[in-house]
């Protein structure tokens, strides 16, 4: 399955032979030149035409391919090489006038564990600030393919990856973002927060922030799910990225007079004692760790003074 690269040494042996720094460029001759062209022309890719061969093998049986000895690792790699060539936006769109959106989706069921997350990765990358990609993926049923996987894999990795593709599919995307809500989406999130995986709190701790400032009515959903105890609890963490997205986030959601009114959802004198001491814990750091935790120090500050004049 793999692909051979350029031949970048007979390349390199060739420049240096030809420009080692201790005389003057030459003009190339006829035959070299003739010989660089069809050096570099050898090793150009036909992408559309690659994306197809991709696609054929997506749509293989999988009788086929155990057949012709291919194993899940060869997936893997080409689902990688799916992935640098869905950067361009022209690619991303292209995937699907070619075919392959739909059996790529399909791998979103495929029962190896890391070709469902490889899959999900390459879905990420192809509707990341692309609309029509989005919009793509949307009519192929996409996002509830990966909403199942966010919240049902057995898979901790793929659930995670699942979940950075939905975070893509429906940012700037008022379709996917009501497909999000009305799927129950925000109690996978606070399942996600309730999990001991830094990276699967990471991610969605920022697609709660997004989603809480796009939308305000969300507060209260957010509030009935008791996000605002899971932030707080999480404004402790160990890892710094979550703590900044906690504060965040829970700093988003006091701007909802029902947040810091609701007794239930905050409590105040466990909150103030847990930011007194994230500041005594800044205070006690290196002048090098304080200056990377000055937006922690602002964040903790903000919303200090925000429950302090409850």
């Amino acid at each position: 399955m793999a692909k051979e690269g350029p031949n970048w040494d007979g390349l390199l042996k060739w420049s240096l032979s030809h420009a080692d720094g201790t005389r003057p460029t030459r003009n190339l001759s006829e035959e070299d030149r003739k010989w660089f062209t069809e050096a570099m022309q050898s090793q150009t890719i036909d992408v559309v035409k690659r994306m197809k061969e991709i696609t054929l093998v997506m749509q293989a049986p999988q009788e086929l391919l155990e057949a012709q000895e291919v194993t899940p690792q060869d997936i893997e790699g080409m689902l990688d090489e799916l992935q640098e060539h869905v950067e361009s936006i022209d690619m991303a769109n292209d995937l699907h006038s070619i075919g392959g959106l739909v059996p790529l989706l399909g791998y979103l069921k495929n029962s190896n564990a890391n070709i469902r997350a490889k899959s999900a990765d390459v879905i990420s990358t192809m509707v990341e600030n692309n609309p029509r990609s989005q919009e793509s993926v949307m009519e192929a049923n996409g996002l509830e393919s990966l909403l199942l996987n966010f919240t049902s894999d057995t898979d901790l990795h793929s659930r995670t990856q699942a979940l950075g593709a939905i975070s893509s599919l429906i940012r700037d995307n008022d379709p996917g973002i009501t497909g999000f809500r009305l799927a129950n989406g925000y109690t996978g999130l606070r399942e996600a927060l309730e999990s001991d995986s830094v990276r699967f709190q990471r991610k969605a701790l920022h697609l709660l922030h997004y989603l809480l400032q796009e939308n305000d009515s969300d507060c209260d959903i957010a509030i009935q799910l008791g996000f605002p105890r899971l932030m707080m609890c999480l404004v402790s963490s160990v890892d710094a990225d979550v703590r900044v997205a906690a504060l965040r986030g829970m700093l988003e959601l006091a701007k909802d007079r029902k947040c810091l009114t609701c007794g239930s959802s905050i409590e105040k004198d466990k909150l103030q004692q847990i930011l007194e001491d994230r500041v005594k814990g800044i205070r006690l750091m290196s002048q090098e760790d304080r200056t990377a935790a000055e937006e922690e120090k602002q964040l903790l500050d903000s919303l200090w003074i925000k429950f302090s004049n409850k």
